[in-house]
C-alpha cells in the first residue's frame, strides 16, 4: 500500500510489514505509512489478529536521525504530535498486535514494538532506547509505555543509560514475551495470532480496551469501563454462541456479529 509499508493479510491475519532498507529508519514517510496500515487493519472486518515485523534481518532500527538532526525546536514541537499519533495508531488497533522482532529494534523501533500487545523476539534481537546518547530522549511514547511494561526502575535504568539489551535479558525484564531462534520469529509470531484468528472478534476487541484503558484510569473508573463492556457484548450474536455451545458441549463458531 505504501513505498516502505505493506499489509499482507491471510487466514484473518493482517501483516504489517516494514520495507525500507537497509536498518528500517522510520522517517516521517515511514511513520505515516505505519499509521495509515494500522488503521486499514483496524477498520479491516477480515483481520482478526496483527503483525508487525520488519523483515528476517531488523525490526526498526529507530527514528531517521539525519531527518531529525536539522530539525528546530518549532519543527519538532509540530511534528512530536504526528510522531506520537503514528504510533499510538498501532497501539490502538482493536485486535491482538504482535511484534516480530528481529535483528535491531532500538529508539523508535523499541517505541514501535511497545505498540504491540505481545513481542516475539529472536535469540540475537537487540532492543533499547538509545535516544540519551543524542542527547534528547524518547518521543515517540517510550518514556510512558516502557515504566507501564517493566516497572519505571528497570525503564529507568534502560532509558538514562541508553544501553541495549539482548533477547535473554529483554525476556527476563518482560520487555519481550517469547525468545526463539532468528530464523522462526515470524512463525512462531504467525502460531501466536493463529490462536486469536479464530476467536470472538468483538469480545477481544472489548478485552484489550478494557485493560489498556483501564490502565489509565484509577480503578473505579477501570471496573466501570469493564463493566460497560461486559455488558455490552450480551447484544452480540458471539456471545449468544459461545454460551449456548458451552450450554450444548461443543465447540463454538463465532462469526464476529
Amino acid at each position: 500500500m505504501g513505498e516502505f509499508v505493506r499489509v499482507e493479510i491471510s487466514e484473518h491475519i493482517a501483516t504489517i510489514r516494514l520495507d525500507r532498507p537497509k536498518m528500517n529508519a522510520l522517517n516521517r514517510q515511514v511513520q505515516e505509512e505505519i499509521a495509515e496500515a494500522a488503521r486499514l487493519v483496524d477498520a479491516d472486518p477480515d483481520t482478526h489478529a496483527v503483525i508487525v515485523y520488519g523483515g528476517e534481518r531488523v525490526f526498526a532500527a529507530g527514528a531517521d536521525i539525519k531527518e531529525m538532526a536539522v530539525m528546530s525546536y518549532a519543527d519538532m514541537a509540530v511534528h512530536s504530535r504526528t510522531l506520537q499519533d503514528c504510533f499510538t495508531a498501532v497501539a490502538r488497533i482493536g485486535k491482538p498486535v504482535i511484534a516480530a522482532i528481529t535483528g535491531y529494534a532500538l529508539g523508535g523501533g523499541c517505541e514501535l514494538a511497545l505498540c504491540a500487545d505481545f513481542r516475539v523476539a529472536g535469540q540475537s534481537a537487540k532492543l533499547g532506547q538509545p535516544e540519551i546518547t543524542l542527547g534528547i530522549i524518547p518521543g515517540a511514547g517510550g518514556t510512558q509505555r516502557l515504566p507501564r511494561l517493566v516497572g519505571p526502575a528497570r525503564a529507568k535504568d534502560l532509558i538514562f543509560t541508553g544501553r541495549h539489551v539482548d533477547a535473554a535479558e529483554a525476556l527476563a525484564i518482560g520487555l519481550v514475551d517469547r525468545v526463539v531462534p532468528d530464523g522462526e520469529v515470524y512463525t512462531a509470531a504467525l502460531e501466536l495470532a493463529a490462536t486469536f484468528a479464530e476467536g470472538p472478534v468483538a469480545a477481544v476487541r472489548a478485552a484489550k480496551l478494557a485493560i489498556d484503558h483501564g490502565l489509565e484510569s484509577d480503578l473505579d473508573t477501570g471496573l466501570e469501563i469493564e463493566r460497560l463492556q461486559f455488558s455490552g457484548l450480551f447484544a452480540t450474536q458471539d456471545a449468544r454462541e459461545g454460551m449456548t455451545a458451552f450450554a450444548e458441549k461443543r465447540r463454538p463458531k463465532f462469526t464476529g456479529q
